[in-house]
């Protein structure tokens, strides 16, 4: 199945990013993310494979879309985004749980160089996420019909999203990934 505008999942790792996915999959959607977490010239080579994946499927999330949604909506005239959230504290606990001291280049593109570690970075990654959180929010201020802030890890699901693609609501509860590992 083919879908009309393309959806992108535009929150920060760790705000059910994975829960989105696979809601998006039950609606019928293909879906890729994360990508290319691990590679060293992510941030040169970023745009470029964005575009790749673009021609290949339907909707997107976790990285590396988050940084590139200014860059997609300008290409996908139409596509609608979703800014999965949650509140910072929690979301800071679940990263430091999460990632521990392992770096990545996708999180030394997103939080600078010699801070792809969370532990011990805590202050950058709150305040990288709480800015992205509001550079998009002003980004699509004027257009509120393109955006949809879910806050899935809050209970938000299905009853949300469907009329945000306009889509049925399915029979089933709404997915959630990583919920045992996530509490917090």
């Amino acid at each position: 199945m083919t879908h009309d505008a393309k959806v992108f999942g535009i929150g920060f790792h760790k705000t059910g990013t994975k829960s989105l996915a696979a809601a998006l999959q039950r609606l019928g959607y293909r879906v890729t993310g994360s990508n290319a977490v691990h590679d060293p010239d992510i941030a040169r080579r970023a745009l470029d494979l964005a575009c790749e994946l673009a021609e290949q499927f339907d909707a997107f999330q976790d990285n590396p879309w988050p940084l590139l949604y200014r860059e997609m909506d300008a290409r996908y005239p139409g596509s609608r985004f979703i800014l999965t959230t949650r509140p910072t504290e929690k979301w800071i606990l679940s990263v430091r749980r999460y990632f521990g001291g392992k770096s990545t280049p996708m999180r030394e593109w997103i939080y600078g160089a010699g801070r792809g570690c969370a532990l011990g970075n805590e202050d950058v990654y709150v305040e990288r996420y709480e800015r992205h959180n509001r550079e998009v929010r002003a980004y699509f201020a004027n257009r509120p019909g393109d955006l949809l802030e879910l806050a899935l890890t809050e209970g938000e699901g299905w009853e949300k999203l469907c009329p945000f693609l306009g889509k049925t609501i399915p029979p089933v509860p709404f997915p959630h990934a990583n919920k045992s590992e996530d509490r917090g």
